[in-house]
């Protein structure tokens, strides 16, 4: 079994799986209203400078003004026209005051998406994405994926490229370019140039902020990137984008129009092909693998780290150290799997069982490497520190699918923990010692979740009390179903029915 793509859409949101071997490697999500940003482009106004950050922050309509670094700002071309082996020369960052100035209107497209508090990060340096290539009208210069590693393929592709090309513009050929002949990648070139020459009339006649142009919604952008010839089928359960879907595959190759399928009347194409538990799986904490090894998945704000344990899996042979590999080989391709499934980015902390030799080390990082070419996305993989962490880093552009189907839970707010029931008992304890020396109320309520009345029921004596003792004065413990395990009510209890109400349901002390 090959690579699959499933498509589910509804009218509340836009589901796209690519499926390996039957496995999903990536999953991606749009709901309705809450589209994705990076692509976008817009007329934005800058509103103020900062030269201690060689930054400014632009307004482009949304909820928080975006973030632009001096460094994505595009300056005079003739200072950085590249060509050749000069493709990876520096120039000097300017200073931000010498580029913008407050009140001034700017074209901007986003590269990141707001996160948190923080909005959306942007750049002057504008490309266009289609089928076999990239166009940057910024730049003048001319770039190969290297995922094409073939070096006459790369020749060709780029001397085609360097007469193709519009004139000052740039374009970097992407990998589905391999193979294909230059009438193709000159079609691509004026279907962009096209869109482009659009964008800087409607800039011209649009006041800022406003959006200019949109990137694609997702289940094009799919076709775009993910619906290569090694795709076997792409499925989908709306007749409408089917066939828009087969127009465009049409138009890309006719090889490819066939190979979508329409699964008509299936309201939920996960549901169907049991992926749904899949999605659950990608937001757990513990992933188990297949050899009875887990990995352990903590994401905070500034990083995420991975820890790799043995599990279940004892090795097949008596060498400690090697059943210690196998599980970090194992655990190597998991996380790479994952990272790409859950879409995880910025700084990345593995924990490897503990190795002794050299070349065990070299194994694993080689193995993860590997797994890694798989990725779309560009990581970076800075080796084995002396506590034996492994560095890594991936390339940050949108939220991960955690964010986009979780949200901070509403009783820890986001730390993973609550308060235990004998932590919540001694606040009981404490507010019920209050109350009985500052009020005057005789008998009090005290509305605890089931867990802590279990705790004061099984260990409350008179010996040696549990809750505060006071003479005339009574506490009723009601254990509440409904209450969380780390909230509490104690509350004076004001007449003679109320009381006689309580008492039917509630333990004395």
């Amino acid at each position: 079994m090959g690579k699959e793509i499933i498509v589910d859409i509804n009218p509340y949101q836009t589901r796209v799986v690519l499926l390996e071997d039957g496995t999903p490697g990536e999953i991606f999500i749009e709901r309705r209203g809450r589209e994705r940003l990076v692509g976008n482009i817009y007329n934005g106004r800058v509103q103020n400078v900062l030269p201690g950050m060689q930054a400014a922050f632009v307004d482009i309509g949304l909820e928080r003004n975006a973030f632009l670094y001096a460094g994505d700002i595009t300056v005079d071309k003739s200072d950085f026209t590249f060509n050749g082996a000069a493709a990876d020369m520096r120039f000097e960052v300017p200073n931000i005051r010498d580029i913008v100035k407050p009140g001034q209107e700017i074209m901007v497209q986003v590269l990141k998406e707001p996160v948190g508090t923080k909005g959306a990060r942007v750049t002057t340096h504008i490309t266009l994405p289609g089928r076999t290539l990239v166009l940057m009208p910024s730049v003048n210069y001319v770039g190969v994926s290297r995922r094409i590693e073939n070096e006459a393929e790369r020749t060709r592709l780029k001397e085609a490229m360097e007469r193709l090309k519009p004139q000052h513009m740039g374009v970097i050929v992407r990998t589905a370019a391999e193979g294909k002949t230059e009438e193709e990648f000159s079609s691509d070139v004026q279907f962009l140039v096209r869109i482009w020459e659009r964008i800087q009339q409607k800039s011209r006649l649009s006041p800022a902020p406003r959006l200019i142009h949109a990137e694609e919604p997702l289940i094009f952008r799919t076709i775009r990137d993910l619906f290569t010839p090694d795709v076997e089928r792409l499925v989908i359960n709306d007749r409408e984008f089917f066939e828009r879907v087969q127009i465009v595959a049409g138009i890309i190759s006719p090889t490819l129009r066939d190979r979508v399928v329409l699964y008509d009347e299936i309201p939920d194409m996960f549901d169907v092909m049991g992926l749904e538990s899949v999605i659950d799986k990608a937001l757990a904490r513990k992933v188990w693998m297949k050899n009875g090894g887990y990995i352990i998945i903590d994401q905070t704000e500034a990083l995420t780290t991975i820890d790799v344990n043995t599990g279940k899996y004892v090795g097949s042979n008596d060498n400690l150290q090697e059943t210690i590999t196998e599980t970090n080989c194992e655990a190597a391709r998991e996380i790479a799997r994952q990272l790409r499934l859950r879409d995880i980015s910025g700084i990345i902390i593995v924990d490897f069982i503990d190795m002794d030799e050299i070349a065990d080390k070299e194994r694993v990082l080689e193995t993860l490497k590997a797994e890694l070419k798989k990725d779309r996305t560009k990581s970076n993989v800075l080796g084995i520190t002396q506590l034996g962490l492994v560095e890594m880093t991936r390339k940050k552009t949108r939220q991960c699918i955690g964010h986009t189907l979780q949200t901070s839970c509403p009783y820890c707010g986001g730390d993973g923990k609550v308060l235990s029931p004998e932590t919540v008992l001694m606040k009981v304890r404490k507010k019920l010692m209050r109350a009985y020396h500052e009020e005057s109320a005789k008998n009090y309520l005290v509305r605890v979740h089931p867990s802590v009345a279990s705790i004061i029921e099984e260990n409350h004596t008179p010996e040696a009390p549990l809750l505060p003792v006071c003479a005339g004065k009574a506490a009723y413990v009601l254990a509440d179903e409904t209450m969380h395990v780390s909230t509490y009510e104690v509350s004076a209890v004001g007449s003679e029915e109320e009381l006689s109400r309580i008492r039917h349901g509630c333990k004395q002390y």
